[in-house]
């Protein structure tokens, strides 16, 4: 466990932002936090919390009230940590910043989660291009306490590290059912579409734009549509997947994934933006402001 933890950040260069990688695991420094860095993240949690009302699945806004989670300060994982470990047996991780994807999966496996330690400056505000402590604890952190998405957590990380083994097209086809459901994922709850993706949630403009939009898709959840789904990176999503609970996620899980990345070898991805005919639709998204370059 590093001593003293590093900002480790991504690098921006002529061609966009590099990632860069570490594996350290480190200590809380929550005493080194400065005035600003707890101003920080006040401005951000009291923004997110009012945009959030009538947004925000259920689970989420309590979870992050059964945490304690306030503007006040920074929140202390070792606090966080004691209600995780008797209620879903999860524990948090400090890291340095983002993290390979094998050691990223083995730490879900293992029910641990994965926290950058240093929060964005200022001038990040309304965007910062790898994750910070605001996107983890924020956004991540609550659902963690809901244990049939606690389950589908570890599911997730289990089947990364399987699919590690198996292929780079199948690391491929897992990434994306991550991206449109741990990250940018919707919910149905009482007739209406909710958000529960901390991509979303620990975000000011697409906490609006995926529930009030008229540019995006919003299309019903299906395994193998999203492993083949290409996604955006840099801007507001093209299409939004969404579920009926948080069981339907679990039950997806349990089959055996790899004859499912070998049926999908043989077939072309979908483009961000495309609806099938095959897709249930909530809406079928006028693509205003769509960006016209490659998807990821």
């Amino acid at each position: 466990m590093s001593a003293e933890p590093r900002r480790v950040e991504n690098q921006l260069t002529d061609k966009g932002y590099v990632p860069v990688y570490t594996t350290a695991i480190v200590e809380q420094p929550w005493d080194s936090y400065t005035e600003q860095d707890h101003a920080t993240w006040s401005t951000l949690f009291t923004r997110q919390r009012e945009i959030l009302k009538g947004r925000a699945c259920a689970e989420f806004i309590d979870n992050q009230e059964r945490f304690g989670m306030a503007a006040g300060q920074i929140p202390r994982f070792a606090e966080i940590n004691a209600l995780l470990a008797k209620t879903t047996g999860w524990q948090l991780i400090g890291v340095e910043g983002l993290l390979p994807e094998l050691d990223f999966f083995e730490h879900l496996a293992n029910r641990r989660f994965p926290v950058t330690w240093w929060i964005r400056r200022p001038d990040q505000i309304d965007y910062i291009a790898e994750p910070d402590m605001f996107h983890d604890l924020f956004g991540h952190v609550p659902l963690l306490l809901n244990p049939i998405f606690a389950d589908y957590m570890a599911a997730y990380g289990r089947g990364g590290v399987k699919a590690h083994g198996v292929s780079a097209e199948a690391l491929v086809n897992l990434t994306r059912l991550y991206w449109y459901t741990v990250e940018f994922g919707l919910i149905r709850q009482h007739g209406e579409l909710r958000i529960y993706g901390s991509g979303i949630v620990s975000s000011k403009g697409e906490s609006i734009h995926c529930l009030e939009s008229a540019a995006p898709n919003r299309i019903g959840f299906d395994i193998k549509r999203i492993m083949r789904t290409r996604y955006r990176i840099d801007t507001f999503q093209k299409t939004y997947f969404v579920i009926d609970s948080f069981e339907q996620l679990m039950e997806a899980t349990r089959p055996d994934f790899v004859p499912i990345y070998a049926e999908l070898a043989a077939q072309p991805a979908y483009p961000a933006g495309a609806v099938l005919d095959t897709d249930k639709v909530f809406q079928r998204g006028s693509g205003e402001g769509w960006a016209t370059d490659a998807d990821a």
